[in-house]
């Protein structure tokens, strides 16, 4: 391995040179400044990159923020030896605060195959902060970020606003050639920042594939607080509020309601529309005298409740209803609001750590610090009231001028048209697990409505969405998870073949699946149809058809 490291930031701008090479590259052979590369390296194939590649680490907007810490936005730039020619801006998930590595991958969407190893080059970043920067906050120190302004801002949408036309201008310069194409990919708080950039930047790419959308963020994060308040009173403890069993007997219940309504009974529930009034949860409750097979009066209560989404003082919707789907069971559903498998974390549930301390921290105004400890981080959101509080996510004030449903969603997201995207030839593919626990996908199924409505009910023009029935959060979950978006994706922005049904598989390591699903093959369909079995072999995508 080759590597260089510079100390010092490049504030001179000098024209680029020719016939560029990884060894020695500096921020000034390509045409940089204020920009500090911290590694140049070449890597070879195989190693964490999946091609061989000349990687670039490196950091820019660098400063000390309103509460006294230096903050800086740190990136890794992979340079393919192979280039196709294209670009694509990797978001990243959760808080952010650190740079993944530069591939392009995500758990499920974009195939076998990293765009890297494809030959794009790619950047990674961590949005403008560290997330271990605070490490005397314990747990909450992740979501510290949000006591500076400024770091919200980052956060929210500057990050990309400054590193898409900086990475392409170094990509542009390292293979002295213009980029053909520019893509952003991302799930979760990552498909967020895709949706943000549709909207803010709309004409910086060419094609956006956006997964498990958080576009309403903090408004999500209030369901938190809702889901904590819910299912912690059943046994007095977040962790034993349901068992495994418990939640497979839901998925069973949905199975039993909804399974035949696509016309194949095999433990894939396709018709997520028609199985909501088919499904009926108060049959699963224990009859007088039953004690097994059956959920207390007061589980079937919280799972109502968290399935009706939060609500405000005079009974507004303050975030979304939820989809009942047979992903309840996954372990991925239990990681996020019932129980994790994290020792450190005692075993709290994700909503009661990183969902906690955002809230707090990155997502009210103002901001509040809360002590780091798991059974803490859960009690402040057992004890946040939600009625009363839920208006610091939309507060303003003089140090925090524009508020957090501000800095996090996308420009005019509650009616949503893309017109200046749409008109500059961009195209969005938006795909969502039925059964994801952070995120409803009946907020971004509302959202596409209200988008194809305002383009004339023809939104299909330029942005497609696909939900997956039976998965979680970006992936898992007892549904077929793994498929390929980008490459229709690519092709639709190319070639200007517009995306139809894409096959999903069943993933050979995934144990959630019933054994009908194993080996087996769907399509994933464009909302708002669905997949329908038509006859013939039960495991093959063949045998169904979009309606």
């Amino acid at each position: 391995m080759k590597s260089l490291l510079a100390s010092t930031a490049l504030v001179c701008i000098a024209a680029p040179a020719l016939a560029l090479d990884c060894e020695g590259l500096t921020p000034e052979a390509l045409g940089l400044s204020e920009v500090t590369f911290t590694e140049v390296a070449a890597v070879p194939a195989g190693e964490d990159s999946r091609a061989p590649q000349c990687r670039i680490r490196a950091r820019t907007a660098e400063r000390v923020g309103a509460d006294g810490k230096d903050y800086a936005l740190s990136f890794e730039l992979a340079l393919p030896d192979d280039w196709n020619g294209d670009f694509v801006h990797q978001f990243n998930g959760g808080n952010d605060g650190e740079v993944k590595p530069a591939t392009g991958a995500l758990k499920a969407g974009t195939g076998d195959s990293s765009p890297l190893a494809q030959g794009y080059a790619v950047v990674s970043s961590d949005a403008g902060h560290d997330g271990t920067a605070n490490p005397d906050m314990g747990l909450a120190g992740g979501a510290a970020f949000g006591f500076d302004f400024e770091a919200r801002q980052m956060y929210g949408y500057k990050a990309v606003e400054i590193l898409q036309p900086l990475a392409r201008k170094m990509v542009e310069a390292y293979y002295e050639k213009p980029v053909e194409h520019a893509y952003g990919i991302g799930c979760s708080n990552g498909g967020r920042h895709a949706m943000v950039a549709a909207a803010r930047m709309p004409g910086a790419f060419d094609g956006l594939l956006v997964a498990a959308p958080g576009f309403n963020l903090p408004r999500a994060a209030v369901q938190h607080a809702l889901d904590v308040q819910a299912l912690t009173p059943i046994t007095g403890d977040l962790r034993t509020s349901f068992s495994k069993e418990d939640l497979a007997l839901v998925a069973q219940g949905i199975r039993a309601s909804c399974d035949a309504l696509d016309g194949l009974e095999d433990g894939l529930v396709m018709d997520t529309a028609a199985c909501q009034s088919a499904f009926d949860l108060t049959a699963l409750q224990c009859a007088e005298g039953q004690n097994s097979d059956c959920l207390s009066g007061a589980q079937v209560s919280a799972l109502q409740t968290i399935h009706a989404g939060p609500k405000g003082a005079e009974g507004q919707q303050l975030y979304s209803d939820w989809s009942w789907d047979t992903g309840i069971e996954g372990g991925n559903w239990r990681f996020w609001k019932v129980e994790s498998t994290v020792p450190p974390w005692e075993k709290m549930p994700i909503i009661g750590v990183m969902g906690a301390a955002s809230l707090a921290q990155v997502f009210s105004v103002p901001p509040t610090e809360v002590e780091g400890a798991p059974q803490a981080l859960a009690d402040f959101l057992m004890q946040f009231d939600i009625a009363a509080q839920a208006g610091a996510i939309d507060a303003t004030s003089e140090t925090f001028p524009e508020s957090a449903m501000d800095v996090m969603s996308p420009p005019g997201a509650d009616d949503p048209e893309l017109a200046a995207f749409r008109d500059a030839g961009g195209k969005i593919i938006v795909t969502h697990g039925v059964a994801d626990p952070v995120f409803s996908v009946n907020d971004t199924a509302r959202w596409y409505a209200a988008l194809d409505a305002n383009n004339g009910d023809n939104a299909e023009a330029f942005a497609r969405f696909y939900p997956v029935p039976g998965m979680n959060h970006c992936s898992g979950g007892p549904g077929t998870d793994a498929f390929d978006l980008l490459t229709p994706l690519v092709a639709w922005v190319e070639e200007d073949i517009a995306p139809g049904a894409v096959t999903a598989s069943a993933r050979a390591d995934n144990a959630e699946l019933p054994e009908a699903l194993q080996g087996a093959s769907r399509p994933l369909c464009p909302a708002p149809t669905v997949a329908r079995y038509q006859g013939g072999n039960p495991k093959s995508a063949n045998s169904f058809s979009c309606e």
